[in-house]
């Protein structure tokens, strides 16, 4: 599986940076007899085109790529000569640089008059020269306002004297999949080509950034169309064209675009500020599956699970601890993990907002003041002053989880390279065949929480698991620090 980088023409990984889109030309589809108040395509996008081609500009930006010149002969030398290695360095260090000029195409769309600018922060990144190309083919060269590589947007500004026609914004969270968008874009740089496909799939995840959550459309996507609109019906912008999935590099009819909801928002603060901010609360967060759900006394899996609160953070203040779910978040459920980074970083700064959490089997409620996110925070947990001895530190079998688990000894320590300051139980041997083992747990792992209680001795953790048998529980949720970092695990218990 590979994703295509438009602006740079190669293959990149699902890890990679993402690259460009646009849509192809569908046929109309039969309305449902219960849809009566879906828009049925039209005969003809020719008014619809007309009125927005002129709204959108191809982007040309320049690279200059420095390089080294050809190698130079060297000198024949008998083999391993001392000379040999004293020529290639020299030859090396006065080698005569290249220089070589690379061009990429990208799209955009006006969203002011006085020449204000939308497109991809990926086609414009790293150039040296950029040229807008309005709709009558006039050129003007444009400055960055603003970007942000998190969500792949960039603003630019032209001057041209004069007032141009300029898109306007939509609003992507009423687009239904199914519905009719249309693209322009410069695909190939053959500018102003329009194509119209349909909504596929709404919030999807490609893990391009921490802030996922694209329209996913049929339309024919390809090189040079990156940072193009995404139009409704009305004409409005609900989309921003940005990436393909593509096994060859060509369109198959998978394509993404960042929703205008969440690309306004920051377009808005790359105009004002030049620069993104985005709201932190300061907790490391992870999935809740099936089993973490039934260890904590959810009906289903909601929410994230806070595996770490970082030190003086929003959250911190706020009492939010290791071990909760949170589930709403300024009034906005939160019904799966990935979706709260983006709803904390939408918030305002400052803002004293409402925080639901469950903990300890029942719905908590506390407030906190959103703050500015600088720069990405050290993913700390805070466990509290445990000044506790490693009592009972000898090794014990906890056999319904698989493993055989050890205090923290100096002996311990040496044999599993354990920092000074390292607390819990360790884990010294898994059942290959246990549960300990299923969820991937290792010797050296550092069991830090059961069932939400800190453990510091191998007869905690017994005791935590002989009363989740006595409760008839199928698992017990523990809290692991190991090579990824803080995790919680549910782990189920055999009852042998």
């Amino acid at each position: 599986m590979t994703f295509f980088d438009r602006s740079r023409s190669r293959f990149l990984t699902r890890t990679g940076r993402i690259g460009a889109l646009a849509l192809i030309a569908v046929t109309a589809i039969a309305p449902l007899p219960n849809a009566a108040m879906a828009r049925s395509a039209p005969d003809s996008f020719a008014d619809l085109a007309q009125k927005l081609l002129p709204t959108v500009v191809n982007i040309s930006s320049t690279t200059v790529v420095r390089s080294a010149a050809g190698t130079p002969e060297l000198p024949q030398f008998p083999p391993g000569s001392p000379f040999e290695e004293f020529f290639r360095d020299f030859f090396e260090r006065n080698r005569p640089q290249q220089q070589r000029r690379a061009t990429s195409l990208g799209s955009g769309f006006i969203i002011d008059p006085s020449g204000i600018i939308v497109t991809n922060n990926h086609v414009i990144q790293d150039a040296d020269e950029i040229t807008v190309i309005l709709h009558d083919d006039s050129q003007y060269k444009a400055k960055i306002v603003g970007r942000d590589q998190k969500t792949d947007l960039a603003v630019l500004k032209i001057d041209n004297g004069g007032k141009l026609p300029a898109a306007g914004w939509g609003n992507s969270d009423g687009v239904r999949v199914g519905d009719w968008v249309v693209a322009i874009g410069n695909p190939f740089g053959l500018g102003g080509t329009v194509t119209a496909g349909i909504v596929s799939a709404r919030g999807r995840d490609i893990r391009s950034g921490p802030y996922d959550d694209f329209i996913q459309t049929d339309a024919s996507i390809n090189r040079g169309n990156s940072g193009g609109p995404l139009f409704d019906m009305d004409g409005h912008v609900v989309g921003i064209n940005t990436a393909i999935f593509s096994p060859s590099g060509g369109s198959i009819g998978i394509g993404f675009a960042i929703p205008s909801s969440a690309a306004r928002n920051v377009v808005d603060q790359l105009i004002k500020f030049g620069r993104t901010k985005r709201g932190w609360l300061g907790v490391r967060i992870q999935e809740v599956n099936e089993e973490i759900a039934e260890s904590l006394g959810l009906e289903k899996p909601t929410g994230a699970l806070v595996a770490s609160v970082s030190e003086k953070s929003p959250a911190e203040k706020a009492k939010i601890k290791t071990g909760d779910v949170i589930l709403a978040f300024n009034g906005q459920e939160v019904p799966e993990m990935r979706k709260l980074p983006r709803i904390v970083a939408e918030t305002e700064i400052g803002k004293n907002v409402e925080v639901v959490l469950w903990r300890d089997h029942k719905r908590v409620t506390t407030n906190v003041v959103v703050e500015e996110l600088v720069e990405e925070e050290p993913q700390v947990a805070s466990r509290g002053d445990d000044k506790g001895s490693s009592r009972d530190a000898g090794e014990q079998i906890i056999e319904p989880l698989g493993m055989t688990v050890s205090g923290i000894t100096d002996d311990a320590r040496k044999r599993f390279d354990l920092k000074s300051d390292a607390k819990g139980v360790v884990v010294v041997a898994v059942d290959p065949a246990g549960a300990a083992a299923e969820k991937g747990l290792r010797p050296g792992d550092l069991i830090v929480e059961v069932s939400q209680d800190e453990v510091r001795s191998p007869s905690d953790i017994k005791a935590k698991v002989d009363k989740a048998q006595k409760d008839g529980r199928k698992s017990v949720l523990i809290l692991v620090e190991g090579q990824n970092g803080l995790r919680f695990v549910a782990l189920r218990i055999d009852q042998g």
